[in-house]
């Protein structure tokens, strides 16, 4: 009696793990839902509107700061960099490096390449190389503790971007002080968008990426928008790493399209990476461009992402970060750590990029660049 027992437990089990392998190479195991453990106001079609108008509109004159510290020349800065195939982390590395040469400071980019361990052993080679200040981007402070305790301990001031839940200090975080937009507010209007180009009947597949918290926060955020509106709802969360989109969004794509068909009109994702390998599928269902699914991202407003909304092909929008303009902060923070200064927690507005005003505010290397001033704000405080 015991062999048998144990014979069909191993026969369930074997069962599962068959059942678990044809899922994943049907792209549908990591169809799930995820509890929204966020509150919403009520998201109603005019509400909604007047969101999107609000994040759609040019910038204002800058609103930073205009007084810091002077900058001394010759600090030596490392940029550990989250994954530089991240479009979020490519703009700010370009901000930091165009900054770093006003100053007059060295600056060496050490690439994290997508994954815990290579980070880590980015830090570790950053730490190495004793800097005055590291400046890390997408580098989650919860994931690498360890290494911003060492930097702490040796004196090494770290400014973060994308590392924590929200913009600014933290007392629990080895951070001088973390640089962002504010999660909470880009989920809002991402919602908003899809809310009001869908007269309030979206139906919306969310994007996530669980391995940071920040990318939790606005997913559950997009999650509770969405069902903030009467008369939309969430299909499903997918969550997938974003180092791994090129392999899994093809056939995860296919499986949305067969599990939901048309029912599926609106997609947010927490970064535009998610739609970089998504139009080969939309087109081997005879998807056009513009048909649905209508995909909004609440971030970071890539290259990649500007070229496919201003040719109306498979996005019709994001929510862009200032990722030049959060470069030169993080060298204007580095500047006030070593100053002996307190951060700015600066946090620049959310704005909404669409085919209609994606001319406006429009940077050299193709994404969201502000005209507001900010450079020469930041040159005037350095005294460059």
């Amino acid at each position: 009696m015991n062999r048998i027992i144990k014979q069909k437990a191993t026969y369930r089990a074997s069962l599962l793990r068959d059942t678990r392998q044809t899922l994943i190479a049907a792209g549908a195991a990591l169809l799930c839902c995820v509890a929204p453990a966020i509150a919403a106001d009520k998201l109603d079609v005019a509400t909604a509107q007047a969101i999107v108008a609000k994040a759609g509109a040019p910038s204002l004159p800058w609103d930073g700061p205009t007084t810091g510290p002077k900058a001394p020349a010759g600090k030596k800065v490392i940029l550990v960099s989250g994954d530089q195939r991240n479009g979020g982390s490519l703009g700010v590395s370009q901000g930091v490096t165009e900054a770093a040469k006003v100053v007059g400071w060295d600056l060496r980019i050490l690439d994290g390449a997508g994954s815990i361990a290579s980070r880590t052993a980015a830090f570790a080679q950053a730490m190495a190389l004793k800097p005055d200040v590291i400046i890390a981007d997408n580098d989650d402070a919860a994931e690498q503790k360890s290494s911003l305790a060492k930097a702490k301990a040796a004196g090494i001031p770290v400014i973060g971007w994308h590392s924590t839940v929200k913009p600014g200090t933290d007392p629990d975080v080895a951070l001088f002080t973390n640089i962002s937009t504010d999660p909470l507010n880009v989920a809002r209007v991402s919602a908003a968008l899809a809310v009001a180009l869908s007269d309030g009947k979206a139906n919306v597949v969310i994007f996530t990426d669980s391995s940071g918290k920040i990318s939790i926060l606005k997913s559950d955020a997009m999650a509770a928008n969405i069902r903030a509106c009467p008369g939309c709802s969430v299909l499903t969360t997918i969550d997938t790493p974003l180092a791994d989109v090129s392999n899994r969004i093809p056939q995860m794509t296919a499986s949305l399209l067969q599990r939901y068909g048309a029912k599926w009109t609106y997609s947010l994702a927490i970064n535009d990476g998610f739609y970089d390998f998504m139009a080969p599928s939309l087109k081997a269902a005879r998807k056009a461009p513009g048909d649905a699914p209508h995909n909004i991202a609440g971030g970071d407003g890539s290259i990649a992402a500007f070229e496919r909304i201003r040719n109306g092909n498979y996005q019709v929008a994001t929510v862009a970060e200032p990722l030049h303009l959060h470069g030169w902060q993080a060298i204007d923070e580095a500047n006030r750590a070593l100053a002996g200064q307190p951060p700015s927690n600066y946090v620049a507005p959310t704005h909404l990029v669409t085919k209609a005003d994606i001319a406006s505010d429009g940077g050299p290397d193709n994404v969201y660049d502000p005209s507001n001033g900010y450079r020469d704000a930041y040159r005037k405080i350095w005294g460059r």
